[in-house]
C-alpha cells in the first residue's frame, strides 16, 4: 500500500493530450460575434466553425483530415443576411448541416462529396471559390435563431430555438414546424432524452423544464442556478438525470444533477462549485464511460467527472494556457479505439486556429477494451420523421458494435438500445459504509448490559457489609462497561481515527510520455481527513436534522467541486484525485480541520458529562443501600 487512499475506478487515470502544432488548423478567421454558443460543431469527419466574414453571415466546413494552413481564400456556406449563430451535423448524413441566424432563419446545406477547404475545386474567373449556398430555408420563427439541434432517434427531425420565446420541432421533409413549445423567456440551452420523446430545456428565467415534446406539456419544472448569466443543460445519457452549468448569486461557477422527472425537489445534494471565474461552462457527456466533459469558455481548461450514483466525483483537469472560446465533441464511434481514446474533441485557440485534444484511458493491453468501450450510437435512424411526429417510440438509437470498428468488420452489427433503469434513492459508496458502522455501533449498544432495576435490587438478599453492599449491587461494573461502551462508540465515531473505505486502486497503467495535465498527488491529510467529513455529512443529513447544515452559496475559492449546501466543515462531494493546494487553500482546510476537531472535542466532553451524572446516581442508589442496612 502507498498510504494513499483514491476511489477505485478505471477510469482514474485518464488523461488529455493536445496534438502537436502541425496537426493544428490554422489560419482560420472564427467570428467575433457575442451570442453563447460553441462556436464549433463536427462529426467526426468534418468540422464547421462559425467564420468571421463581412456581407452577411457565413460559416466554414473543414475536413478533418485537412489539417495545416488554410489558404486566405476559401469556400464558405453563405446565404444568410445576418450572422450564423449555430450550425449541428445531422447525425444520420455526414454531408448534412444546419445553420441558424440572427435573421431569423434556418439553413439546410448539403456538403459536396468531393469536397475540400483546402483544394476546392468550383473556383470563379478570377481563382476565388464559389461560395456555397443552401439547400433551403426554413422559416417560422419572428426573431433570431439562437440554436438548432438535431433528434437523436429520428431522421429528418430538428429543434430550434429562437429569441421569439419559442422552441419548434422541424420536420425536414416538408419543411414544417410540426411542434411549438412556448417559453416565457428566451431559451439558453436545451438537451433531448436518449429516446428523444422528451426535451430539457433551460432558459433566461432561471426555470430548468423538461418537455414532453409531442404533447406539448411540461413534465416537470423547477427552479435552477440563481446567477444571473446564461445556463447550459445536458440529458446525462440513457438516465433520468440531468446535469446544468452556471452561476450562484455571487458569480461561483456551478455544476449540478437533476431528477428530469422531478425538478420540483431541487438539484440531487447540492450544487458543486467549480470556481469565480466568468466565463460559462459547456458541459458534454460520455454516456458510455459516465463520464461528465466541462470545458470554460474564456480558460483553458477542460474538467471531468465520473458520474455514479447521482453523484459526480473529480476525475482530472486538462489544463492549457491557450483558452477557448468554441468547443466541439466528436461522436464515440469516431473515436481511436486502438489507441484506448474514450474522446475526441476540437477547441479555438485565439479566434486564429483550432487545436485538436484526445483523451485516453492509459493501458497497456493492445487488445480490445470492451469494459470501457460499449455499443455506441450510430449512425442509423431508428424512426423516420413520420413515424415519430405520430407518436411511435423506440427505447434509445440504434447501437454499433464498437468492438467490429476495431476489428474493422466491413459491416459492423447493429442491436436496439435499452432503457436502463435508474435505482430510487440508491446510496452512494459513503453512505453505505456509514450505515455499515451505525449498525454495528446499535449492535454495541444492544449488547451492552442494561442498569438493574431497582425493583431487583430490593428483591435481591439484603448485604451485611458495605462490601457485601458494593459486591451485590454491580451498577459499579455495569456502568464502567458503559462508559468503556461508549467510548468505543466516540472513537467510531471520530473520522480521524476512520479508514476511508476507497481502496488503493494497484492497478497497472502506463504513464504517458507527453507532458499531460493528470494530476493525483493529493496531501495526505486532506484524504484521510475530507473522506469520513463527507460520511459525517450524510449522518447529519439523515439522522440529525437538527444539525444538518444550512443549504447555501459557497464562497470559497477553491477550484475543486463543494457541495453548496455543506458547512465550512464538508469536503469535495466530487474530490477523487485532487490537486494539490496552494498556501491559502490549504490555510482554509487547515481551518476546517480544526473547526471539525473542535466538534469531536464537544462530543466527548458531552459524553463525559453523561458519564458524570451517571456516576452521580450510582453513588445516590449506594448512599440508599447503606441507610436501608
Amino acid at each position: 500500500m502507498s498510504g494513499k487512499f483514491v476511489r477505485a475506478s478505471k477510469y482514474r487515470h485518464v488523461f488529455g493530450q493536445a496534438s502537436k502544432r502541425e496537426l493544428h488548423y490554422e489560419n482560420v478567421k472564427v467570428t467575433n460575434n457575442a451570442w453563447d454558443s460553441n462556436i464549433l460543431q463536427t462529426n467526426g469527419k468534418f468540422i464547421s466553425v462559425n467564420w468571421n466574414s463581412s456581407g452577411g453571415g457565413a460559416f466554414a466546413v473543414i475536413p478533418v483530415e485537412e489539417v495545416g494552413k488554410a489558404p486566405d481564400q476559401v469556400p464558405l456556406f453563405r446565404g444568410h443576411t445576418s450572422q450564423v449563430l449555430d450550425t449541428n451535423f445531422d447525425p444520420f448524413n455526414d454531408h448534412r448541416i444546419v445553420s441558424s441566424s440572427d435573421d431569423s432563419k434556418i439553413g439546410i446545406w448539403e456538403i459536396p462529396q468531393d469536397y475540400s477547404f483546402h483544394n476546392y475545386k468550383d473556383v470563379d474567373e478570377s481563382g476565388s471559390p464559389i461560395d456555397i449556398k443552401p439547400v433551403k430555408f426554413l422559416t417560422g420563427h419572428s426573431r433570431k435563431v439562437g440554436h438548432v439541434l438535431f433528434h437523436p432517434v429520428a431522421a429528418n427531425v430538428l429543434a430550434s430555438s429562437s429569441l421569439d420565446y419559442t422552441v419548434k420541432l422541424w420536420n425536414l421533409e416538408t419543411g414544417e414546424a410540426v411542434i411549438t413549445l412556448k417559453h416565457p423567456d428566451m431559451v439558453t440551452s436545451m438537451s433531448f432524452s436518449y429516446d428523444g420523446s422528451h426535451l430539457a430545456t433551460v432558459s433566461r428565467d432561471k426555470k430548468l423544464r423538461v418537455w414532453d415534446i409531442r404533447e406539448g406539456k411540461i413534465v416537470s419544472e423547477g427552479a435552477a442556478h440563481a446567477g444571473a448569466k446564461n445556463q447550459r443543460v445536458v440529458w446525462l445519457g440513457n438516465s433520468d438525470r440531468l446535469a446544468t452549468t452556471g452561476f450562484s448569486k455571487l458569480s461561483d461557477r456551478q455544476i449540478g444533477i437533476w431528477d428530469a422527472f422531478d425538478l420540483q425537489k431541487g438539484d440531487l445534494g447540492g450544487f458543486y462549485n467549480v470556481d469565480q471565474s466568468s466565463g460559462i461552462l459547456m458541459p458534454f457527456f460520455d454516456d458510455g464511460n459516465k463520464i461528465l466533459y466541462v470545458a470554460g469558455k474564456g480558460d483553458g481548461n477542460i474538467r471531468y467527472y465520473e458520474f455514479q450514483n447521482d453523484e459526480l466525483f473529480e476525475l482530472s483537469e486538462f489544463q492549457s494556457t491557450n483558452a477557448q472560446r468554441g468547443f466541439a465533441v466528436a461522436p464515440k464511434r469516431m473515436v481511436n479505439i486502438k489507441e484506448n481514446e474514450v474522446l475526441k474533441c476540437f477547441k479555438t485557440v485565439g479566434d486564429q486556429f483550432i487545436e485538436p485534444i484526445s483523451f485516453h484511458v492509459p493501458r497497456k493491453s493492445e487488445e480490445f477494451q470492451e469494459d470501457i468501450y460499449p455499443d455506441a450510437p450510430s449512425d442509423q435512424p431508428a424512426l423516420t420523421a413520420e413515424e415519430w411526429f405520430s407518436g411511435k417510440s423506440v427505447e434509445g438509437p440504434i447501437l454499433v458494435s464498437l468492438k467490429d470498428l476495431y476489428n474493422d468488420e466491413e459491416k459492423p452489427s447493429f442491436r436496439n438500445a435499452k432503457k436502463e433503469e435508474t435505482p430510487v434513492e440508491k446510496p452512494v459508496e459513503p453512505k453505505k459504509e456509514l450505515s455499515e458502522k451505525k449498525s454495528v455501533e446499535q449492535k454495541k449498544k444492544e449488547e451492552s448490559p442494561k442498569p438493574v432495576p431497582a425493583v431487583e435490587q430490593e428483591a435481591s438478599p439484603k448485604p451485611s457489609t458495605l462490601g457485601d453492599v458494593l459486591k451485590a449491587d454491580n451498577s459499579v461494573d455495569k456502568l464502567l462497561q458503559k462508559s468503556s461502551t461508549l467510548d468505543s462508540i466516540n472513537a467510531a465515531e471520530d473520522p480521524s481515527k476512520d479508514s476511508s473505505g476507497w481502496d488503493d486502486d494497484d492497478e497497472d497503467y502506463e504513464v504517458p510520455t507527453p507532458a499531460a495535465p493528470v494530476k493525483e498527488e493529493t496531501p495526505k491529510y486532506e484524504e484521510k481527513k475530507e473522506k469520513p467529513k463527507k460520511e459525517i455529512k450524510v449522518e447529519s443529513s439523515k439522522s440529525e436534522p437538527e444539525s444538518e447544515p444550512k443549504k447555501g452559496v459557497s464562497t470559497s475559492p477553491v477550484a475543486t467541486p463543494v457541495k453548496e449546501r455543506e458547512a465550512p466543515t464538508a469536503t469535495p462531494a466530487a474530490s477523487a484525485a485532487g490537486k494539490s493546494l496552494g498556501l491559502k487553500q490549504s490555510v482554509e482546510k487547515l481551518s476546517e480541520l480544526v473547526l471539525h476537531l473542535e466538534s469531536i472535542v464537544e462530543k466527548l466532553n458531552k459524553s463525559n458529562i453523561e458519564k458524570d451524572e451517571r456516576l452521580r446516581q450510582l453513588e445516590s442508589k449506594i448512599d440508599e443501600l447503606l441507610k436501608k442496612h
